[in-house]
Order: structure tokens, then sequence, then C-alpha cells
């Protein structure tokens, strides 16, 4: 095969494929929100057609209860390896729009980054997949050197609650010998790594009543209990002083880390002064005994985020709330169970239910169960040497906070585990206004794509 070709053949596209991320994330495909349902469907359309318009032959839009998957397959050669490329066109409400220096959903370029909701997450990683196997394909006789499978869902920022069903339905479409995740990135310009672990994720919210209705404050407030003020002491119990989580049980399954453990993640750069810098804090915040960056990658988590109640309209309400609510969700480790956990924090509030509330816990979609990848999968390690090629250097070995639920299904389901290869930067704003991503790493990310297909080549 021609390297050269397919080199070659990116170059002349940069302008083209810029110009295709640009439409792309020019569509509001923001899954949770039901008024952009037909935007979210647009964007699926766009990618339907971008797998077609590369050369794959097999391409259907997958339909669920929610948002459809895209799913396209590619297979040539039964004696030669598949891979599943996974990513998501589905990206983050946009709002505070505010905070934004320009138009969330109006790609604008300015030193050298394209800022645009889904420019990191990921859209452009999306993209970067099609273009780099379309690439190689068009060097090989117009198929590409190995047999692979693209699934790109709809709803992986709401935590992908119908992937499962589809996942069951197209198994045999699916079936590879491992999944090669494009929704990730590097450890910063020039500095390559690889994830070996993402947390889980599980959720739920508390909606405390007190009276039967909102009340006079001076006629009631020093008598009936205030709903806000009642939950904030229920939250309050989540946590001790050394913000370690005080539900009974949340730390059961939980191993901690082995000393060559927390000596590989020591050995990844972390400034904590660029940390605090970044988020515009003079102190961190978490579970003591614990360094920051251990407890980003390897620590559960019971994180608030959001609480409400009472009146919260201009001016001034004198009133004894009913009710308030508090929305929760958890970062887990291996061995925790979301479902469990959620149990566990069921029993935590029963225990510590305020005198005159009535309190219910209701679980939120879109669960994760923890992942931990094989390090010896040939995928995974086939990344590893195009990340070499690519920077010159070693990668890191990290592991990742987030969550990313197609990764426990996959595994779930078809038995196989998943490798990642992506291109966004730390800071770049995924989930906040003003989002980036470079143009540097979009070019090269389409070479990595097609480095790995040729690499995987028996």
């Amino acid at each position: 095969m021609n390297e050269q070709g397919w080199r070659d053949r990116l170059d002349a596209k940069q302008d083209d494929h810029l110009r295709e991320l640009v439409d792309l994330l020019g569509v509001p495909s923001v899954s949770t929100d039901p008024a952009r349902r037909a935007d979210v469907r647009h964007a699926a359309t766009i990618v339907a057609e971008r797998l077609r318009t590369a050369g794959v032959p097999d391409v259907i839009l997958a339909e669920s209860a929610g948002h459809p998957a895209v799913i396209g397959r590619w297979l040539v050669d039964d004696t030669q390896p598949t891979i599943l490329i996974y990513g998501h066109y589905d990206v983050q409400p946009a709002e505070p729009l505010e905070l934004w220096e320009s138009d969330a959903f109006t790609p604008t370029i300015r030193d050298g980054k394209l800022y645009a909701r889904g420019s990191a997450d990921m859209k452009g990683n999306l993209l970067t997949a099609i273009q780099g196997v379309e690439a190689i394909a068009a060097a090989n006789d117009g198929r590409p050197p190995i047999n692979v499978t693209f699934i790109f869902e709809g709803e992986e920022e709401i935590g992908s609650p119908n992937l499962r069903a589809i996942v069951r339905e197209y198994k045999d479409w699916l079936m590879a010998d491992a999944v090669v995740s494009a929704d990730g990135g590097q450890h910063g310009p020039g500095v390559p790594s690889q994830s070996v672990a993402l947390k889980g994720l599980g959720g739920c919210q508390i909606n405390l009543a007190t009276a039967n209705s909102d009340l006079h404050s001076g006629m009631y407030g020093a008598t009936v209990p205030n709903a806000v003020q009642s939950l904030v002491q229920l939250a309050a119990t989540f946590h001790d002083a050394e913000g370690r989580v005080t539900v009974a049980g949340f730390y059961d399954n939980v191993k901690d880390l082995t000393d060559a453990e927390r000596a590989e993640i020591a050995a990844v750069p972390f400034d904590e002064a660029e940390l605090k810098h970044e988020v515009g804090l003079d102190e961190l915040w978490g579970e003591v005994g614990w360094t920051p960056r251990e407890r980003q990658w390897a620590r559960p988590t019971l994180d608030m985020n959001g609480i409400w109640g009472g009146f919260q309209g201009d001016g001034v309400k004198t009133v004894t709330p009913r009710e308030a609510h508090l929305k929760i969700t958890c970062r887990l480790v291996p061995d925790q169970d979301p479902a469990e956990v959620v149990e566990l924090i069921r029993t935590h509030v029963a225990a510590h239910r305020p005198p005159g509330a009535t309190v219910e816990v209701v679980s939120l979609p879109g669960s994760a169960r923890p992942f931990v990848l094989d390090r010896s999968n040939p995928v995974h390690l086939a990344v590893g040497d195009v990340l070499r090629d690519l920077f010159g250097r070693e990668p890191y070995v990290v592991r990742t906070g987030g969550t990313v639920p197609a990764t426990g299904i996959f595994k779930e389901e078809l038995g196989i585990d998943t490798a990642t290869l992506g291109w966004s930067m730390p800071g770049s704003g995924a989930h906040a206004p003003n989002e980036w991503y470079r143009i540097e790493d979009y070019y090269v990310g389409r070479i990595g794509y097609a480095a790995l297909v040729e690499r995987l080549r028996r």
C-alpha cells in the first residue's frame, strides 16, 4: 500500500474537511432538549451521508426509543481483523449563552482553534475517523485493508439510555475484535496518552416536601419546616469534613490503588497551580489522603449537580417553600455497581430524613459501569504504536474521570474491549462555554486513523 498516497490525499483535502466540520458543528444536536429533536436527527443524516460518501457500502439509521444511531459496515476480507469505531454526534446544551464569546453554533476560528459547541466533544474526533478511513481506502483500490464498522450514537450526552438495545438488535453487524473509541483526547499539545480506565456513573434526584403548600413566612416560618433549609441539611450529610462520602457501604467494593498504580499515575505530569489557575480557585477540594490526580482518575465521588426550591424570581417573596430538589451523580470505580450505589443513597436519605419532611429518591437514566481495559489487547497496542510514530515519544498511561457508557455496553453485550484514539486537549471547554478544538489536532487525527487501519492489516 502506498502510504504517501493516503497522506497526499489528506493534505489535498484539508480545506474540504475543515468545511465539513464547520457544517456539522452548525447543527445544534442537543440530545437532552426535546425542542432540538429534529436537529439531532439532521446531524444523524449528515453523518450517515458522510459515511456513504467515504465509500462505506452498508449504512443505516438504527432507530430507538430516543435518537437514532448511525451504523456503517465495511467488510472486505474475512481473514483480516475487524474494528468497531465508536463516537457520538450529539452535544451538550450551550447554556449559559451569555458566557460565550461567539455564538455556540456558529463555528468561529480564533488563534488556530475552532470554537463551537461539540467541537472537542466530539464532532471533530468523529470526522477524523471517517476521513482517515476514507483516505486509506482511496489509496487501497477503494476499500480499507481491514474490516471497519462504525457506530455513532445520538444519546451519549444523556447517558446512552438506548444504546444497549441498539447493540443487542444489531449484534451481528457490530461484532469486532475491538472497539476504537474516538471519544477522547491527548495529554497535551505534542504529548500523547492512552486511556486504560473510565469511571462509571449512577445518579438520582432527591425530591423533598414539607407542608401541603408554600406558606407565609411570617405566619408559619417559625413553626413549619422549610423545605429548602431541610434539603440543605440533608445534603450536608453526604460528605464529612475530609471530603469522604459518608453513605454507608459506598466504599465497600472499592479497591485502593496499589503502590504501582499510584506510581503510574504520579508519572504523568501534573501542575496543581496550573489547575487552580485554569478553574479560578486558590484551593482545591476532595477526599483527604489522595492526590488531586488520584481523586480525578481512580477514586469514586458523589457530586451534587443542582439544587433548587422556593422563590427564584426577581425581587422578594416572603415564603416558606414546601418543596426542594437535589440532583446527584456518582462517578464510580471498578467493582462499584451504579444501581447498588443509588440504593445506598436511598437508604442514607431515609436514615437522615429531616423532621417533618417526606423524601423520595428517583433514579436517573443513563447509568454506566466503570471500565478497565485489558492492556494486552492488540488494538490497544497498535494505537500505542501509532501514537509513538505520530508524536515521536512514549504515550503516558492515563485514566479518565469521565464516563463513556458505551465501553461497558460493548464489553457486556459483545465481549470486546475498547481502545481510545481521540484528539481533544485538556482545558478545551467540553460541556462549558467557549468550547474549542485545535485545527492542527483535527488534521493530525485523520492521519492517526489512517495509520491505525494500515497498522492492523495482517
